[in-house]
Parts: C-alpha cells; sequence; structure tokens
C-alpha cells in the first residue's frame, strides 16, 4: 500500500472516532448540568430563608439554555424580580396577568421577550404565587420541563421556609410572653407586698413617720413627706438635709399646679414627687430623693400607694381636727352664753385644756377687710400662738371672742393682728373670772369697753375694763336715772340739736375734751379740718351759753360725755 493511500484512509478513520465522541461529549455536558441543578434544588429544600431560596432559583438559569427566571409573583400582590428588570417591564401590569391566570400556568406578556410564560409556585397549601421565565426563543420541551420542575421546588422550599419563619416567630412570640408572664408575675407580688406593707401602716395608725419608713424600707430610697407650705412632716432614710430646705411661696405653688395638672409623679430636680389630696383644700406631698433617677415602675407603684395612705391620713388628721375645733367652739358658745362649773371643766378636759385657772373674754371687732371674720379668727389665732398666750376663739356675734387666762399685752397683741391683717382693729378687755359659770359678766365687761373705746376714747388702742374708772364706776350704777337727768342738764341742748340737725356736736365736744382741748390731735381724730372743728366749737358755746375753758365747766362736761358715752353703750348692749 502505498502511502498516498494510507492517509485519506487515516483521516477517515479520525473522522469517524470524532463523530462517536460528540455525542459522548453533549452527553456528559447535559449530565454536569442536570447535576448542578440538582444541587441547586437541594439547597433550596434544606434553605430556611425565602431570600436565598429565590436567589437559587434564579442562579439556575445557566441549565434553561436560552431561558432565564424574571421573576416571582406572590399572590398577596408583591412582585420580586430576579434580576435587572427588563426594559418596558411594567410590576403592575405583570401582577395584574398573573392574577388573572389565577391557579393556572400560561403565556404572559413581557415587552422586548419572544417567549415569556408563568408557573405556578404550588405548596401543600396550595398556590402562592408564579415564577415568571422568559427567552428570546420558544424553549423546547425539556427546557420547559426543566424550567416546571424548579417551579415546583421553589414553591415547596418559599412555602417550608414560610413555615419554619412563622414557627420561629411563635416560638420567639411565645418566649416573649413568657418573659413578660414571668415578669408580671414578679410585678404583682412586688405589688401586693407593697399593698400589704402599706395597708399595715395604715391599718396600725403608724401616720406620717410610718408611711414615709415603710416607703424607704420599699424603694430603698430617703423619702421626704411635706405639708402644703412645703414644711417637713416626716423623713426616712439617711442624708436627711439640717435645716431642711424651704422653697419660696410661688415655687411652692407653681409645683403644687403642676402636680394637679400631671395627676402621676413628675420630676423635681433631684426627687420624683407626687401629690396626695383627699379633698381640694387638703394637700400633701410625698417624695422620693432620686438623684440617679434610677426608680423602676415597682417604685412609683409604691410611691402612689403611698400617696394613697398619706391621703387617707391626712383626711383622718383633718377630721380629728375638725371634730375638735367644733367641739371647741361648741365650749366657747356655752361659756360665753352661760353654763355650770361642773359640765364646763369635763368638756375643757376631754379637750385637754385647763379652765380650772382664772379667765377672762376678750372681744376683737375688725375694720376694713378684717371685718371678714374667717381672716380675723386666723389672725387672732396666730397672734396668740405668736404671744404663746393661751385660750379658746370663736366668732360672737359677729366679733372674735378669746377666753384666756392670765394678763398679756393687749396692745402689743392687737398690734400684731393689725401687722396679719393690713388693717386696723379694736379690742376690749374683760376683767378675770374665777369660775366659768362667771364669764359672761367678762364677756359683757369686754363688750362695754370695746363700746366705750369706740364712742368716747381717742385712738384705737386695746381697752381694759378693769382700767376704764369712772367709766366702770358709772357702768356699775344700777339706777342710772340721775346720770341720765345729769347728762341732760349739761348736755340737753346739744342733742337736741344733734336729733334735729343729725350733727355730731357732742361726738365733737367728747374728743375735744378727751384730747384736752387740742385742735390738732381733735381735728385728726374726727377727720376734720382745723377750721370745721372751731366752727363746730363755737356752735357748741352759743348753743350751749357755756365758756369751754372755764375748769368747773370742763370738768362737769367731761364728765357728763363720759356718763353719756356709758350710757350709749349701756343702750347699745341691751
Amino acid at each position: 500500500m502505498t502511502a498516498e493511500q494510507t492517509i485519506p484512509r487515516a483521516v477517515a478513520h479520525q473522522q469517524a472516532a470524532d463523530a462517536q465522541q460528540a455525542p459522548d461529549a453533549n452527553l456528559r455536558e447535559r449530565l454536569s448540568e442536570f447535576r448542578a441543578l440538582l444541587v441547586i434544588l437541594l439547597l433550596m429544600t434544606e434553605s430556611v430563608s425565602e431570600d436565598q431560596i429565590l436567589e437559587l432559583a434564579a442562579s439556575s438559569a445557566p441549565g434553561l439554555g436560552s431561558a432565564r427566571i424574571e421573576g416571582y409573583g406572590f399572590s398577596d400582590g408583591q412582585w420580586r424580580a430576579a434580576g435587572p428588570a427588563a426594559d418596558g417591564v411594567s410590576t403592575s401590569d405583570i401582577t395584574r396577568q398573573l392574577t388573572a391566570l389565577g391557579q393556572r400556568s400560561g403565556q404572559v406578556d413581557l415587552p422586548g421577550r419572544r417567549w415569556a410564560w408563568a408557573y405556578p409556585l404550588c405548596s401543600v397549601s396550595g398556590r402562592i404565587g408564579h415564577l415568571v421565565a422568559s427567552s428570546q426563543l420558544e424553549p423546547c420541551a425539556e427546557q420547559r420541563f426543566l424550567i416546571q420542575v424548579i417551579a415546583q421546588q421553589t414553591g415547596v422550599a418559599v412555602s417550608n421556609a414560610r413555615l419554619h419563619a412563622r414557627e420561629r416567630a411563635t416560638a420567639a412570640e411565645l418566649a416573649a410572653a413568657n418573659a413578660a408572664l414571668a415578669q408580671t408575675v414578679t410585678s404583682l407580688r412586688r405589688s401586693m407586698d407593697i399593698h400589704d406593707r402599706l395597708t399595715q401602716v395604715a391599718v396600725s395608725g403608724e401616720g406620717q413617720a410610718g408611711i414615709a419608713k415603710a416607703l424607704h424600707e420599699l424603694t430603698g430610697m430617703p423619702v421626704a413627706i411635706e405639708d402644703r407650705y412645703g414644711n417637713l412632716a416626716a423623713w426616712a432614710g439617711p442624708g436627711r438635709p439640717d435645716p431642711y430646705p424651704k422653697e419660696s411661696f410661688a415655687k411652692r405653688e407653681h409645683l403644687l399646679r403642676r402636680l394637679m395638672r400631671a395627676r402621676k409623679p413628675i420630676q423635681d430636680g433631684e426627687r420624683l414627687v407626687l401629690l396626695a389630696s383627699p379633698r381640694p383644700e387638703l394637700l400633701g406631698i410625698v417624695a422620693l430623693i432620686d438623684p440617679d433617677r434610677t426608680a423602676d415602675t415597682a417604685d412609683l407603684v409604691a410611691l402612689e400607694h403611698g400617696a394613697t395612705v398619706l391621703s387617707m391620713e391626712l383626711a383622718r388628721l383633718r377630721g380629728i381636727a375638725d371634730t375638735e375645733l367644733r367641739l371647741r367652739r361648741d365650749l366657747v358658745h356655752d361659756l360665753l352664753a352661760g353654763t355650770d362649773d361642773e359640765s364646763a371643766l369635763a368638756r375643757a378636759e376631754a379637750l385637754d385644756y385647763d379652765l380650772r385657772r382664772p379667765h377672762r373674754v376678750v372681744v376683737v371687732e375688725g375694720k376694713g377687710r378684717a371685718r371678714a371674720h374667717d381672716a380675723l379668727l386666723s389672725a387672732v389665732r396666730r397672734a396668740l400662738r405668736t404671744a404663746r398666750q393661751d385660750g379658746l376663739c370663736e366668732i360672737w356675734s359677729g366679733h372674735v371672742a378669746i377666753v384666756t387666762a392670765g394678763q398679756a399685752n393687749w396692745e402689743q397683741l392687737r398690734r400684731a393682728m393689725m401687722s396679719d391683717l393690713g388693717s386696723q382693729c379694736r379690742i376690749g378687755v374683760g376683767s378675770l373670772s374665777a369660775r366659768p359659770s362667771e364669764l359672761p359678766r367678762s364677756l359683757r365687761e369686754a363688750g362695754l369697753a370695746l363700746r366705750l373705746q369706740k364712742t368716747l376714747l381717742p385712738g384705737n388702742s386695746a381697752c381694759e375694763y378693769p382700767k376704764l374708772g369712772i367709766f366702770r364706776m358709772l357702768a356699775s350704777i344700777t339706777d342710772l336715772t340721775d346720770v341720765e337727768a345729769f347728762v341732760r342738764e349739761w348736755l340737753g341742748s346739744l342733742l337736741d340739736y344733734d336729733t334735729r340737725r343729725k350733727a355730731e356736736l357732742v361726738h365733737t365736744l367728747t374728743q375735744y375734751l378727751e384730747h384736752g382741748g387740742n385742735y390738732d390731735a381733735t381735728a385728726a381724730e374726727l377727720s376734720v379740718h382745723k377750721s370745721t372743728l372751731k366752727y363746730r366749737l363755737q356752735r357748741i358755746r352759743d348753743l350751749t351759753g357755756l365758756e369751754l375753758n372755764d375748769p368747773d365747766v370742763h370738768f362737769n362736761l367731761q364728765l357728763a360725755t363720759r356718763a353719756w358715752g356709758t350710757l350709749q353703750a349701756l343702750r347699745d348692749e341691751s
């Protein structure tokens, strides 16, 4: 065989061998693609992340030939693209087409794609959406089958992932519920401990000090209880300030208004404070000293319960005070009206007041704003406390009557009341009574002294009945006929003139004589000009025909005016 013959035959053998190897290579390539696809499907089945499953499904595109996965449309209307969206693809349009397909698979219209198909994503519970694949050429039957398999596996994997997610969420919710339940049980147990401890304080009557101590034990913080004015009523715990700081009236009122509006604990500097107010006019504050602001919910519960118990305590104390005040008022009224010694002493002892000492009655009359009974009574009580003068006070016939023992500087007491009230007031002081049953006499004397001071005596200074001299002697006369005749003898013409003209000549003459004939002092007392005073005095001379500077005339006129004033006071009494 020649060389020329040998070469063609070798070439023919090689071509035959190549033709036999080509199908084998294609088969290996397809098997490799199937193997990769199978690995992807297995990974999808094992994954519990929905995002990872969808990414794995989209990564299977190389095994699908010219086809690719465009995205996933779910039953809730959500569209999730598998990659960059094709030009002109509308999410709303794809969603509308998938909704129209329902449970079925079918062709969809995607701009720029010659072929696009939606495959159902199915699970045990039913369809959950569609997988949309597309291609520039219509895939062969084998490729469409692979796309359908991927869609089925994707649906199962996504369904399993969602089930796992729900189970994890349920487990997390259950764990959170168990933790919340445990916390609630702990909180309830502590709330019960708080309730039991503070209820014990309220029942046992430990008072405000007991409330502060219980709150300190429950919270571990220092506790302060204050009245509405900022005065410290009780403290428990370390670090008590000495002296205790007291804020200004304006700042205190601002804090009270904040608490009334909030109706819950508020932060006030380093303190957590809450208002205790059983009645609008009855206020108290309980405060936790919390500079680091570490108070938790349980501490707030303790504070609120403590404020409730404090409100009960304040109401109890006010009830006791109101009852004692009523009993004192009744006792004062009976003493002034007249009562027997035995019952008066017994009632006074029940009020822890010593009525066995000699007592006198003092009557206080207000002028201007001081006429308000409550304001006048409060001013009298404060003045007595300042002077350390004990006594029983009450409103009596429009004035304030004081039943008190011993002697005092009555003018100083009057000035203290005036300073408190900001206006004038007068005081009439009766003589001492050895027994309670004699106090009506002392009341009569105090009232007479007050009326004489208003009618005859200069100024507004305190008027003491035992020091009235001639007035006291005149007031003690049983038959006043001669006294009245004496007054008519010397003042009759002036009295008649005053009655006819509604003038005040007798009063003018009285003040002129009491001021020793001093024009300036008399004019000031009468609140008239000096020329007016001189005119009135000349009119008095003309009507009486008397010379006021004559010593005998002066004496008799002064005695007559004092007798007239005494008669006026006695008539007012009756």
